[in-house]
């Protein structure tokens, strides 16, 4: 994606950051635009609707993970790619973060080289926007059918809400029941080899499944990783 058709918005409480990330991102020649707080983000989203957010968790009144949680409710910014740049640095975070939605996790402080190479990964996870024919892909696997376009799954005609991160993990593992994914299968195709995510992140992420779906629909084999059983 070209940097100066991406628009980026860097959300951060700290004016020194956004002044110096802000600064670097436009001599790369992206377009930038700053938010303070999370409810400022929110206007600005719906109002520049940006490629990209560069989203700080720890903001006074509501904070990144609210914030990227409120995001991702509006249909208008499901594509958008949202990254969070925190100085936390813990797995729980990583994992609030992941399960609100957002598609990368950067630890603060970050060299703004590091940072370009983060974002212009990100964007190649894009969607292509192609104006290919509408199709309504419909994965049926038990008893659970996955509208991968609209980004639903109905449990025996209930429908159940999943966060972005969930959604994408059950969708691997029934797009071949009785395959085994390893770890880094999941990782790789979930975040991404430019992302690091903590050693519980995909756990979490079973266990939640599991509680939505049904124990039995996922298997774990010990010491290699995760299958779906029909």
């Amino acid at each position: 994606m070209n940097p100066q058709e991406t628009r980026i918005l860097l959300v951060d409480d700290e004016p020194d950051i956004l002044e110096f990330l802000g600064y670097h991102l436009r001599l790369e020649g992206f377009i930038v635009e700053v938010a303070s707080n999370g409810n400022d983000a929110l206007r600005q989203a719906r109002a520049i609707a940006p490629n990209l957010i560069l989203l700080d968790v720890m903001m006074p009144g509501i904070d990144g993970i609210e914030t990227c949680e409120k995001l991702r409710s509006m249909p208008d910014l499901k594509n958008v790619m949202i990254a969070f740049l925190t100085a936390r640095g813990e797995d729980y975070s990583q994992v609030a973060g992941f399960d609100a939605g957002a598609d990368d996790y950067i630890t603060k402080p970050v060299k703004p080289k590091v940072l370009v190479s983060r974002i212009r990964a990100l964007l190649k996870r894009m969607p292509s926007g192609d104006a290919a024919v509408p199709q309504n892909r419909l994965i049926k696997a038990g008893d659970l059918e996955i509208d991968q376009d609209r980004y639903l799954v109905v449990r025996s005609g209930e429908e159940i809400q999943l966060p972005r991160k969930e959604f994408e993990l059950l969708n691997l593992l029934v797009s071949r029941p009785g395959k085994v994914f390893t770890r880094d299968d999941i990782y790789r195709s979930i975040w991404g080899d430019d992302v690091i995510v903590g050693d519980r992140t995909i756990d979490v992420h079973i266990r939640r499944l599991r509680e939505k779906i049904g124990e039995e629909s996922i298997r774990t084999v010990k010491g290699v990783g995760y299958t779906f059983v029909i």
